[in-house]
């Protein structure tokens, strides 16, 4: 049974102790003060659980954050450890979108280009072609089966020379964190050419006494098979997945035993140019075009754009990496921001502090101390008044609040409840004992406010073997106490201060 305070239970709880940390009032605080000063709750506070007793009860154990402030003033209204590095998971996000929007711009897309290193003549490309990406975080098994119809379009028939792939306009990294299983999906490679964010499309069903399985690039539209990534099906109990790179592809096996009678599951792709080329030579070929077998290339050849597939705007991007948490989407737009700055980084951990510096002098953070973009480091560590300050500052550009996703709250049976006079807008944060949460509610039409919540058993989490990372015993139900804890505090702070 899902352990919930109800919005009855807020409404007309007993009196209690508050369970605040006693800090200085300032009722008049600049309302872009760098590091928002403390005001005292008010009489309302008496009528609702203590702070204390709603984290006694969500029996989380570990560490507990959190800072609530009018979003327009910056005035901290309530705070538990609010200068407490924790993971923040991936509300880490809801910075990447801020740090993307002010370097790339809105209304920014980003570009995949065919060029052509020779002339075109009577249909025949007398040079080498060239699928080179332009750090598109999005591009789908859709969009190049549009780019091979364009280019039978643009007149090429026949290719002499070579089909070069190019993935340089990002650095390569080959996953996002290396503390995390091979096999989950949400940890790729990084590259300036990604195709379904990095992630290949596994299969199996049984067949006969065992099993036919499939690898491809599947979208609503097609699946073409892969042979950038393969499958063996081995008679063992585990581990389930073991991984090998070899130079051209990754190479799988699959312990039999957990197969069962069918499923699938997206794999991480190690080598993401190749898979990209693969791909697209596949639907050259339905469109009557034959390339060579696709070699990768490091270096841009000069020649002149004969396709060019572009992206959704910015915005729709991040809406949409905020609404799904995609890690991969988070990390390149990011590192391409970091470039748009005039910074080139050498890998992920270098954008990362980029972004953290920038976070500090345009955000007014003290000490965010992020190792990725997308929160599936758990090295990561931000402070709820620090995540508080960056929440009031962002609010006030106006874009950001819009893209974060309506959040749920829940009736006395769990359920989402519509009709909540709370309202809340924020982006989430999970990792196995890691929980987070921070974005803005209002209470009716009452006053909006900004909010960071952390919770973290960093002890238990340490403790997790690196190959059960992906569904380690207890988690589910220590991530579900964590939820119902942040909405406990949610419906108090809409019943002390919102209203």
């Amino acid at each position: 049974m899902r352990d919930n305070i109800s919005r009855r239970a807020f409404l007309t709880g007993s009196a209690a102790a508050l369970g605040l940390v006693a800090l200085p009032a300032c009722a008049n605080a600049p309302k872009q003060s760098l590091r928002p000063t403390v005001r005292p709750a008010g009489g309302r506070a008496a009528t609702v659980p203590a702070v204390e007793a709603l984290i006694a009860k969500a029996r989380v154990g570990g560490e507990v954050g959190f800072a609530v402030a009018d979003a327009t003033t910056g005035t901290l209204l309530e705070v538990r450890e609010p200068q407490r590095g924790l993971p923040p998971a991936s509300v880490v996000k809801a910075l990447t979108a801020a740090y993307a929007l002010e370097h790339l711009g809105a209304a920014h897309r980003f570009q995949t280009h065919l060029v052509a290193t020779g002339p075109i003549q009577n249909g025949i490309l007398s040079g080498d072609l060239v699928l080179a990406g332009g750090g598109d975080p999005t591009l789908d098994t859709n969009g190049l089966a549009e780019m091979a119809a364009n280019l039978k379009a643009a007149g090429v028939r026949e290719l002499r020379g070579r089909f070069l792939v190019w993935g340089g306009a990002l650095p390569y990294a080959r996953e996002i964190d290396a503390e995390q299983p091979d096999h989950v999906g949400y940890n790729p490679a990084i590259s300036g050419l990604s195709l379904n964010f990095n992630r290949v499309h596994f299969e199996w069903k049984r067949s006969g006494q065992g099993y036919a399985v499939t690898m491809d690039a599947r979208s609503d539209r097609h699946r073409p098979d892969v042979q950038v990534a393969s499958m063996a099906v081995v008679a063992r109990n585990l581990p389930v997945y073991t991984y090998r790179q070899s130079q051209r592809s990754d190479e799988w096996t699959v312990a039999q035993s957990a197969l069962g009678n069918g499923g699938s599951r997206w794999l991480p792709v190690r080598r993401p140019e190749i898979y990209a080329g693969e791909v697209f030579r596949t639907f050259a070929s339905a469109q009557g075009i034959r390339l060579p077998q696709e070699e990768e290339t490091r270096n841009l050849p000069a020649g002149n754009v004969i396709v060019r597939h572009q992206s959704e705007p910015l915005t729709v991007i991040l809406r949409d990496m905020l609404r799904y948490s995609n890690n991969a989407v988070a990390e390149m737009v990011v590192v391409a921001a970091t470039q748009a700055r005039g910074v080139r980084p050498g890998g992920l951990s270098a954008s990362a502090a980029e972004m953290n510096r920038w976070a500090g002098a345009t955000l007014g953070m003290s000490s965010p101390a992020l190792v990725d973009h997308s929160g599936l480091g758990d090295r990561s560590r931000l402070e709820a008044a620090d995540m508080v300050s960056a929440l009031v500052r962002v609010r006030q550009q106006g874009v950001l609040p819009g893209l974060l996703r309506d959040f749920a709250m829940r009736d006395q049976n769990g359920r989402p409840a519509s009709n909540h006079p709370v309202k809340v807008r924020a982006k989430t944060g999970t990792l196995n004992f890691v929980s987070g949460l921070a974005g803005y509610l209002t209470r009716d039409s009452g006053k909006p406010l900004a909010f960071a919540i952390f919770v973290a058993d960093t002890g238990r989490r340490a403790g997790i073997p690196r190959e059960e990372r992906e569904r380690p015993a207890g988690a589910q139900d220590w991530n579900r106490r964590a939820k119902t804890l942040q909405q406990d505090l949610i419906e108090r702070w809409g019943v002390i201060h919102s209203t």
